[in-house]
């Protein structure tokens, strides 16, 4: 092992204590908030604590004592935490599936706190009640998994902007995020990012089934995880393009492994739309069937969305939801931002989707006729000149930023993703980031109710790495790096005040 290996190492470790640290800190800070503006203000719903009998009596629920609690007071504030979709998530973890609108929820997590409840935490039922140890469950498990999926997503960094500064910056914004409240609320974020960003930092290294089965967990948390199969699709297809003419075996191996890969991805989520349809539509007459029931390709999940809470194309562009667009600008604008960065640095690479062309002459866009001249006068190879970090060759050449950060590699190695000696990101291995992220945001204000916007495009680490390239640069750039920083401790501060009392917040 050389000494530059031994130190990158020994760098990496650092920071991924670092990250430890700033994620069990923020989780904390967000926590102590929470318990602050509740003591002090009283809460806009107080419907939150009232909880009906299940529906079926058969339930872990009915077993369980519901009197002669030990600390009821205790019980009855954690049961008041419980606020706005997470009231969803403990029901069905409690009671299951019980009326058609639950199906909106989908099951990893109400199902890991039901096995918390019901096996680590159940010796304190007695204590608090039933219902206490689910919402207490729910927070153990969301916290853990934001400190895990911060870890995560410092690694992935490494692996892709091959900068540590830019990677522990970007993880530390990370956890102080503006969604920082439902990270570690009873929400899918968490669960949500842990699986999102395992399965990417797993692509990188080369690990498709471990991405591919994490991939297939984070479809089991939100109704988009299954769009993660298409970084998989991405990389077989670029790898199958890259391979030399006559080797259509493996061609064909490839295209056949990403469909492979993606039925495996999608399979969560397609399960429990049939497990919704037979439980809602098999044994109705045909007066009481649901009209999604009788459809050609009955959709569960969009008629929900669509009748219970009014998610459509355009729907939402009415006056009277101006402030929620105004709520959502800080996010939509910063994801605009990253689009656009990127898409400035390689604008023949992003038009193309990648496809345009595989040689590296093609690739090594936005290179300016000074950088070439500079080469030519000076020659040195490509891994000495990109041993030294992107964020030192930024603050010496500002003028050159573009060629610097446009410089992209391929070798005789037909993947792309597994460069792991270069200090320099690949615009190949960026662009399904980047395409994810459009994918996201014009759906997110398009379609659904565009104040999630924060908390929906929080799991993008484009945003991060683009937030955190900003904050490396000097000038006028830099102030901009203070205003994310603001804009994110503003909204840890209303979010905290807002949500927790169960006023309207994203």
């Amino acid at each position: 092992m050389s000494l530059e290996e031994s130190v990158a190492i020994l760098n990496r470790g650092r920071g991924l204590r670092c990250i430890l640290c700033c994620s069990i800190a923020s989780r904390i800070l967000i926590l102590f908030l929470m318990i602050i503006w509740r003591s002090l203000l009283a809460s806009y719903d107080t419907s939150a604590s009232i909880n009906p009998p299940c529906l079926s009596a058969d339930t872990y629920a009915e077993d369980s004592p519901t009197s002669d609690v030990l600390f009821p007071k205790l019980g009855s504030a954690i049961e008041r935490s419980i606020v706005w979709d997470g009231v969803y998530f403990v029901r069905v973890a409690e009671c299951g599936y019980e009326y058609e609108q639950d199906y909106a929820f989908l099951p990893l997590l109400p199902s890991c706190i039901s096995i918390l409840s019901k096996t680590v935490f159940a010796p304190l039922v007695p204590v608090v009640g039933f219902r206490a140890v689910l919402g207490f469950s729910g927070y153990i498990l969301n916290n853990l998994a934001f400190v895990l999926s911060a870890l995560y997503l410092y690694r992935l960094s490494l692996a892709v902007m091959k900068d540590q500064r830019i990677s522990l910056r970007a993880s530390i914004l990370f956890c102080f995020n503006p969604a920082s409240i439902f990270y570690s609320s009873i929400y899918s974020e968490s669960v949500y990012a842990l699986t999102s960003f395992g399965g990417l930092y797993y692509i990188m290294t080369g690990s498709d089934c471990s991405a591919a089965f994490l991939f297939a967990l984070s479809s089991c948390a939100r109704s988009n995880g299954f769009l993660n199969a298409g970084y998989i699709c991405y990389r077989k297809l670029i790898d199958a393009l890259l391979y030399r003419k006559g080797a259509y075996l493996r061609i064909l191996k490839n295209l056949l492994v990403a469909a492979l890969f993606s039925l495996v991805i999608a399979t969560p989520f397609i399960s429990f739309q049939v497990f919704g349809y037979s439980n809602i539509c098999k044994g109705c007459s045909l007066t009481e069937t649901r009209a999604w029931c009788k459809a050609r390709l009955p959709l569960m999940y969009k008629y929900i969305q669509e009748q219970y809470w009014g998610v459509g194309f355009l729907r939402y562009f009415q006056v009277k939801q101006i402030p929620n667009f105004l709520l959502a600008l800080p996010s939509l604008s910063l994801s605009l931002c990253s689009i656009v960065h990127y898409m400035k640095l390689w604008p023949e690479l992003i038009q193309s989707i990648g496809l345009l062309s595989f040689s590296q002459k093609n690739i090594l866009t936005s290179s300016s006729s000074s950088t070439t001249s500079m080469n030519q006068s000076n020659p040195v190879s490509f891994s000495q000149k990109n041993s030294v970090p992107v964020s030192q060759r930024l603050r010496r050449n500002r003028p050159n930023r573009r060629a610097i950060m446009g410089e992209a590699y391929l070798n005789e190695n037909p993947s792309v993703f597994n460069k792991a000696n270069t200090a320099q990101p690949s615009p190949m291995v960026i662009l399904p980031f980047i395409l994810h992220l459009m994918f996201l945001s014009a759906t997110a204000f398009f379609v659904m109710h565009v104040q999630v916007t924060t908390r929906f495009l929080s799991s993008s680490p484009v945003l991060y790495w683009y937030a955190s390239q900003v904050m490396e640069y000097g000038g006028s750039r830099r102030r901009w790096g203070y205003v994310i920083w603001a804009y994110s401790a503003f909204y840890i501060l209303i979010g905290t005040l807002l949500f927790s009392n169960f006023y309207p917040f994203t």
